[in-house]
């Protein structure tokens, strides 16, 4: 009997990816879902701090081709805990766009040692490199298309019989 129930990978990289439409970025929309124990903990999204311009009203600021106004998805999520008390120790992170080199170091300072990534970002040789050197992981999550066939966003405006 084959298991009908999402599987929990798929699950949580469906949370980052439904938080990544918040993104305020016009660059590339990324969201982060931080797990521990099988429970969310925190999730974030690349945009502004809070109070300030976001992209996608005033476009990006950018220092040699790099916005400097916003905020990784993976910061986010990380600030999130930290701002509420929550330990990230052990946690899981379940990003939807390979994470860049300061993101990696940040989540394993962090105490994040496994990193779950959707699509590859200019994936960082040195960041790699050290996922392994601290007993890391990473690895890239496949969604299977049946598992969401379900949804119909489409009729989410329509009465229900």
């Amino acid at each position: 009997m084959t298991d009908k129930r999402i599987p929990w990978d798929q699950y949580f990289m469906a949370q980052a990816l439904l938080l990544s439409l918040r993104s305020t970025c016009t660059r590339l929309e990324v969201g982060a879902t931080l797990v521990r124990d099988r429970r969310i903990i925190a999730g974030g999204y690349n945009g502004s701090v809070s109070g300030d311009t976001h992209c996608i009203d005033d476009g990006c600021y950018l220092v040699d081709g790099h916005c400097i106004r916003t905020i990784h998805a993976e910061m986010n999520a990380i600030l999130q805990c930290a701002k509420l008390g929550i330990s990230t120790e052990g946690a899981e992170i379940y990003v939807t766009h390979f994470p860049c080199l300061q993101c990696t170091k940040a989540l394993l300072q962090a105490g994040v040692k496994t990193i779950h990534y959707l699509h590859n970002y200019h994936n960082d040789p040195y960041g790699l490199e050290l996922i392994e050197q601290v007993g890391g992981s990473v690895r890239q999550v496949e969604l299977e298309p049946h598992y969401f066939e379900k949804l119909s966003f489409g009729q989410l405006n329509e009465e229900q019989p």
